[in-house]
This record gives C-alpha cells, structure tokens and sequence, in this order.
C-alpha cells in the first residue's frame, strides 16, 4: 500500500449527483510529502465531487492550522489555513493537465489520487515569508540577532535590524522558560559563539589601537 493510498476518489464508482469526502493531513502527511516548511499540521480537509455524468467538479476547502518556523527569530508557529481549489475531471484516452481548470484521466483508473493537489493547496496558503506579530518573537534569540547585526557593522542588513528590533517585547513573562529552552538548542550555541568571537575581535583592535 502506497504513502497516499487513502487520498484518492472513487471516481470511477460515483452516480450522478452530488458526493462528500474527508481527508485528513497531518504530519506525516507532510513527512512523506517531504516537506522542509510545514514542520506539523492539524487540517480537515473536505471534498466535494459533483458528476453530472461527464464531468466531475471537484472542489476542496481544507481548513486548520499548520506549524512552520518563523523566518525572524527561528522559532516554530503556528499559520492557520483555510483555502479551497477547484478543478473538473473527466475521463479521456490518456492522462492530460495541460489546463489549470481540467485534467484528464485514462478510462482504466478507477480512482484519482489527490494527495499532491491537497499538498499543493496548503503550500501556497502558506506565504514565502512568515513571522511572529511584533512582540511575540523569542526574546533572547532576537537579542542575540541583533548583536550579530551590530558587530557585522553591515549597511545592507539596516532592513533587517528594524525587523528585529521591532520584534523585541518588552514583557518579560515567560522568559526563564525560553532560557531553559534554549539551552539545548544548536542554533543559540550558534550565535553566543559569534558574539563572543565578535567581542574578543572589538577587544583586540582596542589593545591594537
């Protein structure tokens, strides 16, 4: 049995009429689709399939939320989704999609596997660049982004600091756990290195000087 088997409509088996189905994708849902963005997910996903006997119109509405990691302070988040896709179906010699709004299937399929169009659905629900409201950003991890962009002295990086500095909260709830939490995290070892060998650079051009 296949990754994606109980993705599929019975197309072939379908009277006329209207027909609802419901798929579920979760992690390993995006783990098989090898996905790199979405790290979890918590999705419905229903299908409607109406044949009139020729074509069969096939509208999904998948709603939920996805994890996926924040491009500014490198945590996971959460994005909710709720998107829909349509298209037609019909049966034909061979196999076509040349058409965005119609694909043809050959006579002999007996069902329509719509994992990659369930796949394909949630990806671009997701937009290339997601972050944190202002505020909720990991504190310490921004902070250390922000030392790594003074000691890079690098003028190109002016839009970056604003985004970090904007994302700096002033409330301290919460903040041992964060602390506790990074402690075991390689990409905060990362950056203490880097502000240490930019610190251990400063002193040295001082002595120099």
């Amino acid at each position: 049995m296949g990754k994606f088997t109980k993705f599929s409509l019975p197309l072939k088996s379908l009277p006329k009429g209207t027909h609802h189905f419901e798929f579920v994708p979760d992690k390993k849902f995006f783990e098989d689709m090898e996905s790199s963005a979405i790290h979890d997910a918590a999705l419905k996903c229903d299908v409607e399939v109406k044949y009139n006997g020729d074509i069969y119109d096939v509208t999904f509405h998948i709603t939920g939320e996805v994890t996926v990691q924040c491009d500014r302070c490198l945590e996971e988040m959460p994005w909710p989704i709720d998107a829909t896709y349509h298209i037609e179906v019909r049966y034909g010699d061979t196999f076509a999609d040349d058409s965005d709004e119609l694909i043809e299937i050959p006579s002999n399929m007996n069902e329509l596997n719509v994992a990659y169009m369930i796949y394909d659905t949630v990806s671009l629900a997701v937009p290339i660049k997601h972050v944190h409201p202002l505020g909720k950003c990991n504190r310490q991890m921004m902070a250390l982004l922000h030392k790594h962009r003074v000691a890079s002295k690098n003028d190109e990086d002016a839009e970056l600091e604003n985004d970090l500095m904007d994302g700096i909260d002033d409330d301290d709830a919460g903040e041992g756990e964060e602390q506790a939490a990074s402690a075991s995290d390689p990409r905060w070892a990362a950056l203490r290195d880097f502000a240490a060998e930019s610190d251990g650079d400063a002193d040295e051009d001082e002595y120099d000087n």
